[in-house]
């Protein structure tokens, strides 16, 4: 188990170099060459080890402060929908 809470440390070594890429990707396949307010679309990703707890690796393009109101109200969503059955 880490020293840090959950989300307060930096992203693990091992997927620092992987996620940073990603993340440019992302940015630019969907706000092109746009910078700061000028992008129109925003992206959260957050990767774990299934085995290790305790441990989430986040990495966005948008406001910290934002991305906190997003996930509680997507958690506010998830938790008033039935319980889902079946394979995707």
């Amino acid at each position: 188990m880490s020293d840090h809470t959950l989300g307060d440390a930096p992203i693990q070594p091992k997927y620092r170099e992987q996620m940073n890429h990603l993340a440019r990707l992302l940015d630019g396949y969907f706000n092109g060459d746009a910078k700061g307010h000028a992008r129109e679309v925003g992206f959260v990703m957050m990767i774990f080890d299934f085995n290790e707890q305790g441990r989430c690796n986040y990495i966005s393009n948008a406001n910290r402060g934002d991305v906190v109101t997003l996930l509680k109200e997507q958690l506010k969503r998830f938790e008033g929908q039935p319980e889902q059955q079946g394979n995707s």
